[in-house]
């Protein structure tokens, strides 16, 4: 019977124990949810707030978007140029890098898929090497030439709003700089293509269509007319056959003949910006190969480009060893 009361006697005091638990868990949940719950203002004040900020927000670009669509061009480029000249600078210095990594990926890319469309219809590696050199040397001399008319609109389409102004000159090339779109780049194409027709050292075979070339002339446009844009502008060295080879414009080709002091023929321009060069060419260089390429070059232009010699039996040989013209110029029919 001792036993039995002692359990329970134990077993009330266990219950009183969880009840007074269980009362402080239930005081210990209501403060927690107090706590986490705020109070009604402030988050109405907050819910106003964020619905005044987001309107004054959706209200500012309305505004901007409407102002944008009804804005000139010259309203347009004075807004666009940066008025920090070191935040210009920083521009400048972003483009031409990112230019030159244009150039650079031409070189290493495009230049060798050019080859090989141009090597479907030409069997010498000489000739499609020269081809895809004079093709760069004139998509860089027309898309100069472009750029220099493009200015010329542009600053005939400014004059207007700036008659008075100082940055008349940067507002210009604020404005060619973000309208690069506007170039015509294939008009480009067409007049590279047609000089490259009549050029004398790549014209004459005529199993090649310079058209295969088209995107690689447009992309060299495009490059060549952006470099117009930075200050100073970046253009390509002249190159000539049978120059002499110099170290710090150009890389010898893997076949050519180290010990060569003439060029034989150009692969790739240089990239100069005033005297300096800012990434070498390619060119091949080799022995006693140059005055053979001159002769035979000379061969064909005497053949399709003398209007002597298929209307008269006087040969281009007695013309120029003859030291007096005049008796030949008497003999020669007038047309």
């Amino acid at each position: 019977m001792e036993v039995i009361s002692d359990y329970e006697k134990q077993l009330r005091t266990l219950k009183d124990e969880i009840a007074a638990l269980s009362a402080e868990k239930s005081a210990l949940q209501g403060r927690s949810t107090r706590s986490r719950s705020p109070s009604p203002a402030p988050h109405s004040r907050s819910q106003s707030r964020s619905q005044s900020r987001s309107q004054s927000r959706s209200q500012s670009r309305s505004q901007s978007r409407s102002r944008s669509r009804s804005a000139s061009p010259s309203t347009a480029v004075a807004k666009i140029r940066s008025p920090s000249p070191n935040r210009a600078k920083l521009s400048s210095v972003a483009r031409k890098a990112a230019l030159l990594s244009r150039f650079s990926d031409a070189y290493s890319q495009a230049r060798l898929d050019a080859q090989c469309l141009l090597r479907r219809c030409v069997d010498k590696a000489e000739t499609v090497q020269r081809i895809i050199y004079i093709a760069a040397v004139e998509a860089f001399h027309v898309a100069k030439m472009a750029f220099r008319h493009f200015k010329i609109r542009v600053r005939k389409s400014l004059t207007p709003s700036y008659v008075e102004s100082n940055d008349f000159e940067d507002a210009v090339s604020d404005y060619i700089i973000c309208h690069l779109d506007l170039y015509d780049s294939q008009s480009s194409v067409n007049d590279v293509i047609r000089a490259m027709n009549v050029n004398p050292k790549i014209s004459f075979p005529p199993e090649a269509d310079f058209c295969l070339l088209s995107n690689f002339i447009q992309e060299i446009c495009c490059i060549a007319f952006a470099m117009q844009t930075l200050e100073p502008p970046l253009d390509i060295a002249f190159g000539a056959d049978g120059e002499v080879f110099n170290d710090c414009k150009y890389r010898r080709s893997y076949d050519s003949d180290f010990t060569a002091p003439l060029v034989l023929y150009h692969i790739w321009p240089a990239l100069m910006e005033n005297d300096n060069v800012i990434m070498k060419g390619e060119a091949v260089t080799k022995r006693g190969a140059f005055w053979n390429s001159v002769r035979s070059v000379s061969r064909c232009r005497s053949r399709s480009l003398s209007p002597i010699c298929p209307r008269s039996h006087v040969g281009l040989s007695t013309i120029s060893r003859s030291r007096s013209p005049s008796p030949i110029r008497c003999v020669l029919p007038r047309f």
